[in-house]
Order: structure tokens, then sequence, then C-alpha cells
């Protein structure tokens, strides 16, 4: 709350001199012969006579309260980002079944930590390609992080026909981007395998996105060594073997440097957050937040008021306090 000419509140000043005058000024009087005839009547006394002065007075400090314009604001913020546009571009093949990111799979703990990620970067346009023995874009670039995780929340095992192609997958989430106008344009690949499927070297996608100008961080995802895969026996149902699922770092690394990334092993889930966070902190996202307010006018409350309590006044005076003339 505001007064936009605050000044006029040096009128407040006169009011308790108003009401004193009020209380203690002599009354005009009409000398009578007899007055038995109000013998019965009550005196009202001085408190009560007060009331009605109290009331007038209080009209004219809302009156005086009203010329002062109070004024109520609101806020608003004018959030200009200067975001980035990122793909991601996630491993859906069959080997992301391996669950050495115990109690769930690889798949899983990568939609998690994406969905985390994505939460943190306000003002970013993200997109999302997946890929397997072929690519697909699920989403293309959006602001909409609703959609996005929900898009995320289906990748399952099945979309697409298994295999590990890399060079796709990033050729894909290239072709994204290429016509991006953002300053920043960025791949975020994640993989646990090594490329052996699609049209396109991983290497020569990556020289091409380096031509367009975007960096791609690249992500292994894996344990080394055997891990648990679940396999489904036609005798005793689904039981757990042990394999060993090679990620080609080399491959991954190469990648990185062409496009002027960096390259991350994650181990486990809580290696795989701490690469999000680490992108996250390399890749910051640019504000700048105007404000300005917008005030309303609110004198006509404090006129209703002054017009309440005038009322009330005269109705005390004229019913409670009547004199004769």
């Amino acid at each position: 709350m505001r007064f936009a000419h605050p000044w006029f509140f040096l009128l407040l000043a006169p009011v308790p001199a108003f009401a004193w005058w009020m209380l203690v000024k002599r009354r005009a009087s009409i000398r009578y012969s007899d007055l038995s005839f109000l013998s019965g009547a009550s005196n009202p006394g001085p408190l009560l006579r007060a009331i009605p002065v109290a009331l007038y007075a209080l009209a004219l400090a809302m009156m005086v309260v009203a010329l002062a314009r109070p004024q109520k604001g609101r806020r608003y913020e004018e959030v200009e980002t200067r975001g980035i546009d990122m793909m991601l571009c996630i491993d859906v093949s069959g080997s992301m079944q391996a669950e050495d990111f115990a109690p769930k799979n690889r798949l899983h703990v990568a939609k998690e930590r994406a969905k985390e990620f994505i939460a943190k970067r306000a003002g970013d346009r993200i997109g999302l390609v997946v890929f397997a023995a072929a690519s697909l874009t699920q989403c293309p670039l959006t602001h909409d992080k609703n959609i996005l995780n929900d898009l995320i929340d289906r990748l399952d095992f099945g979309m697409l026909e298994d295999g590990t192609a890399i060079g796709m997958g990033l050729g894909s989430a290239t072709a994204r981007l290429r016509k991006s106008e953002a300053r920043e344009r960025v791949v975020i690949l994640l993989t646990d395998g090594v490329n052996n499927a699609g049209d396109i070297d991983p290497l020569t996608a990556a020289q091409a996105a380096a031509g367009f100008g975007i960096k791609v961080y690249t992500i292994g995802v894996g344990s080394r060594g055997e891990v648990p895969f679940p396999v489904q026996d036609p005798v005793f149902g689904r039981r757990y073997a042990r394999v060993k699922i090679d990620i080609d770092t080399g491959v991954l690394d190469r990648i990185a440097e062409i496009t002027g990334g960096r390259s991350f092993l994650a181990t486990d889930a809580e290696g795989l957050k701490l690469v999000y966070d680490e992108i996250d902190r390399m890749e910051p996202t640019t504000f700048k937040v105007k404000q300005h307010t917008v005030y309303s006018e609110r004198a006509g409350v404090f006129l209703l008021l002054a017009v309440v309590f005038l009322a009330a006044g005269a109705l005390v005076a004229g019913l409670l306090l009547r004199r004769l003339p």
C-alpha cells in the first residue's frame, strides 16, 4: 500500500481540535417556566454524548485518507532469458536393461536423472531423441517441461529395433538443432554400448555437429565388468545372468573432443546425477529480470467508510441524543 499524495495527512491535525470543540462548546438554550414534564427523562451521560463526535471525527479522518489517494500495487516481473537449446539423446537399446544401477535398470535411472536435470533448466528449450538400431525424435525443442517429462516417462524397450546406432542418434539430434538461433546449442548423448547399427558413423555425426557449432556432452553409463542382466528362460521364467557389456569410451571421448564438449562415465545412479549436475554448472542460463508495479486506487473504500461513520453519527445523535429545540 502506498499514498500518491501523502501531504494531505496534514489535514488530520485539526481533527482532534474539532472533536474537542464539539464536546465542550456551549449549546443554545431556551428558558422554560416549568420543567416537571422532564422529570422522567434519562440523562445520556458524557460518554454517550461523545459517540457521535467520535464517529464524525472518524468520518473526517477517512476523508483525509481518501484525499491522500491510497493505492495498492501488484508487482510484475518480465524475465528475459538467454536460454540454451538442448537435445537429450538417450539410448533405449536392450543393453539398457542391465540392473547394475540397482534397484532399477539403467534406462529407468537415466530417465529419472534426465527429468531432474530438466527441472533445473528454466528458460531453456529442450528436446528428446531416442535411439537403438535406428533413431526417433520423441519431442522437438520445447519450453513445456510437463510434456517433455511425460514423453520421457513413456520411454521403454521395444520402441525401436534392438541395436546401438550412436551415429544415427547424434545425427537426428544435430538435425533438430542446426537451424536453432540460440546462443548455445548442446546435445547430451547417453549410451551404454558400442555403435553396431545405423548408416552414420559416430565420428562423422560428431563432425557434422561441430560444423553447425553444436557442442556434445557424452555420458557412458554402466559398471565395469560383469553386470546382472534379466533373461527370460522358457523353463524357469525370468532370471538374471552375469554379462559383460562394453562401452566404447574411446568413441565417446572423440565425439566430445571434436565438438568442444566433455565426456563422462557414470558407473552408478549417484554418479549419473553428478554428471548431470556438472553439465548444469558448465552450461548456465542467463536471466535478465525487469520489474514493474501496477497500482490500483483504494480511495473508494475509505470514502465508503466515511459515509458509514457519518450516517452512524447522525443516527446516534438523532435517536439516542434527541434534544428539545
